[in-house]
């Protein structure tokens, strides 16, 4: 398996076209999204496809009118790097008067810190997982590249021949006219008014200049994707954003005799092309928030400057102005000198040479930010057909694009794309303030070194628990998911770790972590303890209707008496899976679904009947797990029912009282301890865990934060869905086909699971552990078999209770063998490892079930 195989498809052609299909759609904005978007759909044959655009084409005046272009592929996300690789491969495929639509010049990222070396070792692994060429270099090797860097300030750099410039409007202009020789139209200077709907689905765009009937609308607008999104009735969660570029007057130091040739230019120099606009790479100095690219014409070759270190400069769009009533154009805002004068001074710091010349001119260009930084795409569930494509940047353009074709034409992307989904946002992450805190902050972070545990800072606390009074008594450090404030471990504990010996961890590793995750998790395996596990989500399936649904909506076998639980889970039509579920059967017509996103909500409400209710209980319930050999002890004198494993088995539900409070108990573990989850109303919380907490002190119950529960859960081998597992893959590769029953009779997804089976996957999820017992990998890093890089980590951890690191890793299934030697890179360090037997801990269950 190559670590990145998704992104090697082909860019869209008229290779494979589908048959002529009916479906109008209309595609608000020419921008490079609408463009991209109009492409890849005509090239699957939907043919009946209008653009609309309220400016003059082929420049509208949205970002992508003065987007700089700059296309680097490298990020955490491996949706987006594949998502900017396809950019990438198409937009070298095209051209237009002879000028290609992409510059290969590379990129150059330098460090002026330890602390931002560090990160471009972290971000070589990144490139490495995910299938993108890079290498680190010396201060003098970047040097030879970039001519006019300080070296003595540079530690090194990170270099990405691949990476270069995209021509925004040209690329815009090549997709316009393939789309338009397949049957596309595009139409300038309509301005939407109004999107017209019936029945819950949408039916038309209304203009200033008519009305376009549509069967699908898709919002590719831009920063006026919330000015739409009204209009439909649709929350579009997205922040306009200034952000500062400016060009200098010409320097001699740009001038094509000065520019590197030779050997040099396979590292992505070399003298200008005719029709090139630039010959080094582009060069991005994140210590200052800065970026720079060249840019030629016939005055002579000048500096671009683009800064994120100025203050966030939010914009309504709902206030920006037409194209015609803009000074320059909509997305063009006037520059604030005062606002650059650091970041120039800080340009000199790392280029001497433009202490000799000055800023000749620059805008402010709104771009579009989200809560999470990343993109939002979807079909709206509340107006059928009605899609998003927005808050994309020029980087992941054709890439989004194609996924978005993909899942209007054939129901599903080929990729990965829960971390986009328009439906993962909860309504607490909806409200204008959230979505201006969040957006402005990722404006802030956008060149930071961003630990992977790293919690925004406001607007906090915004979710909690009831029992979170009681957290902050015991001293529980805080990260935060969803919106929850999530304890991972607690300073009460502390005295436990007396006497504890574990390995010195490295600054990185040592972040959002503390040795009291040892004790704690210690103390799960020798004694009991309290987790609190009300941020998972909670559904209540309902309705004369339900087992049937569930049964064909699932692939386990839920046709079981009230009372029982079952593991299960959800596919897409080609056997991805888009999640994992827990669920319980409590009476003949109602279930709990213990599931993990709002996006699994959004698909069971989507394909649920008439027949069934499907409801979100999480705001109103909570949860605590009580796990350890001592878990029975404490919660049975609790309660009047029988709580034995003869009376009460591994994977049962019972809805009973502990003390005072009404609780549905599920006994399940994901620790790998005996014990139960147990749920009850938000109301009666703080009940419960008072009476859990009393009842335990005899047996020196603790509470114990996700940090513990993540080394328990992988030294058991349970899988994490979207970090482990996703729709790109099938049950059998990622070690849960004993969840699939084809027997039980159909269910989504059956027909493309058929002739699967473990035997046949080409590639497996598999347990790794670290040779050194002092080593430590956090997740993403790539994994070297036989010196070539040929999958990556998914989830790690410490295994506290067997003393070494654990990862999990996608790998060919040919290396996926116990016993095989392999090597995971960690900033730099290739760390030996050896695949392994699951589960690596208690693999007779005898601990679970007694």
């Amino acid at each position: 398996m190559s670590p990145s195989s998704p992104a090697t498809a082909p860019a869209a052609t008229d290779a494979r076209p589908s048959p002529a299909i009916r479906a109008r759609v209309v595609v608000i904005g020419a921008g490079i999204v609408g463009c991209s978007l109009a492409d890849e759909l005509t090239a699957r044959g939907w043919r009946d496809v209008t653009v609309l655009e309220q400016g003059p084409l082929p420049a509208p005046g949205g970002s992508t009118s003065h987007a700089p272009g700059l296309v680097f592929q490298t990020s955490p996300s491996k949706t987006m790097t594949e998502f900017a690789a396809y950019t990438v491969r198409k937009f070298g495929s095209l051209e237009v008067d002879g000028l290609p639509c992409f510059h290969a010049v590379g990129g150059l990222e330098v460090a002026t810190t330890e602390a931002r070396w560090a990160d471009l070792h972290r971000k070589a692994g990144l490139a490495a997982s995910w299938g993108v060429r890079g290498e680190l270099l010396g201060p003098q090797e970047c040097r030879k590249l970039w001519p006019m860097l300080d070296e003595s300030v540079l530690h090194g750099g990170f270099h990405t021949p691949d990476d270069g410039l995209a021509r925004a409007l040209l690329a815009c202009r090549a997709q316009m006219a393939r789309a338009q020789a397949r049957g596309a139209r595009f139409l300038e200077r309509h301005t939407v008014t109004a999107i017209e709907r019936a029945d819950g689905r949408v039916t038309g765009v209304v203009t200033d200049r008519g009305t376009f009937p549509a069967d699908h609308v898709v919002s590719a607008a831009g920063f006026w994707g919330p000015v739409i999104g009204a209009m439909a009735g649709v929350h579009v969660p997205l922040l306009p954003l200034a952000h500062q570029y400016a060009t200098t007057e010409p320097l001699p130091e740009l001038a094509g005799a000065d520019a590197p040739h030779g050997g040099e230019a396979e590292r992505g120099g070399g003298v200008k092309s005719p029709g090139e606009e630039a010959g080094r790479p582009i060069l991005r100095f994140q210590d200052r928030d800065l970026y720079f690219r060249e840019h030629f014409d016939t005055a002579g070759g000048r500096l671009g400057i683009g800064s994120y270190a100025h203050r966030p400069m939010p914009v309504d769009p709902f206030t920006v102005p037409a194209f015609d009533d803009a000074p320059v154009m909509p997305s063009s805002l006037p520059f604030t000198a005062e606002d650059f004068a650091p970041s120039w001074q800080d340009s000199i710091g790392l280029l001497p040479a433009l202490g000799a010349s000055r800023v000749a001119e620059g805008f402010n260009g709104v771009f579009s930010f989200t809560p999470d930084g990343m993109p939002v795409l979807g079909e709206s569930r509340e107006l059928r057909g009605f899609w998003l494509a927005e808050a994309v940047w020029v980087t992941h353009s054709a890439g989004v694009a194609r996924a978005v074709a993909e899942w209007m034409t054939d129901g599903r992307p080929a990729v990965d794309i829960h971390e986009c989904d328009l439906h993962r946002f909860e309504d607490a992450q909806r409200s204008p303030a959230y979505i201006e805190d969040r957006g402005a902050q990722n404006f802030i972070e956008v060149y930071d070194v961003i630990h992977p545990l790293q919690p925004m800072e406001r607007p906090r606390p915004l979710r909690t628990s009831p029992f979170y009074a009681r957290q902050q008594q015991l001293g529980a450090y805080f990260l935060e998911g969803g919106g929850w404030e999530r304890p991972h471990w607690y300073e009460a504990n502390a005295p436990l770790t007396e006497g504890l010996r574990l390995p010195e961890r490295d600054d990185w590793a040592a972040r959002h972590w503390s040795p009291i995750a040892a004790a704690e998790a210690a103390v799960t395996r020798e004694r009991v303890a309290l987790y609190d596990m009300t941020p998972l989500r909670r559904l209540e399936v309902t309705g004369p209707g339900a087992l049937d649904f569930l049964q064909y909506m699932t692939t386990n076998q839920l046709r079981k008496k009230p009372g029982a639980v079952t593991y299960t889970l959800l596919l897409d039509e080609a056997g991805g899976i888009r999640s994992d579920l827990t669920v319980a059967r409590l009476a003949p017509d109602r279930f709990q679904v213990g599931a993990n996103s709002g996006s699994d909500l959004d698909w069971l409400l989507r394909h649920a009947p008439d027949t069934v209710q499907v409801r979100d209980i999480t705001p109103g319930t909570c949860c605590i797990g009580v796990w350890g050999p001592l878990a029975r002890d404490l919660v049975q004198p609790l309660t009047r029912d029988d709580f034995s494993h003869e009376a009460f088995g591994y994977f049962r539900a019972r809805q009973t009282y502990l003390g005072h409070v009404p609780v549905t108990a599920l006994r399940l573990s994901y620790v790998g301890e005996l014990g139960w989850e147990l749920y009850t109303t938000a109301d009666l919380g703080l009940r419960l865990w008072d009476t859990l907490w009393e009842a335990g002190q005899r047996h020196g119950v603790i509470a114990a934060g996700r940090s513990a529960f993540n080394s328990l859960r992988l030294e058991k081998g349970y899988r994490a869905w979207g970090h482990d597992m996703t729709t790109e893959h099938h049950p059998y590769e990622a070690g849960v086909g004993f969840a699939v029953r084809p027997a039980k009779g159909d269910f989504l997804g059956r027909a493309s699971l058929e002739g699967q089976s473990e035997r046949t996957a080409t590639r497996r999820l598999t347990c790794l552990t670290l040779d050194d017992p002092a080593a430590n990998v956090l997740g993403k890093e790539p994994v070297y078999v036989a010196g070539v890089p040929a999958g990556y980590v998914t989830s790690a951890a410490y295994g506290y209770t067997l003393g070494r690191g654990i990862a999990y890793a996608w790998l060919p299934a040919a290396a996926a063998v116990p016993g095989t030697a392999v090597h995971i890179e960690y900033f730099g360090r290739r760390i030996p490892a050896t695949v392994a037997q699951e589960p690596l801990f208690d693999p007779e269950m005898a601990r679970i079930r007694r």
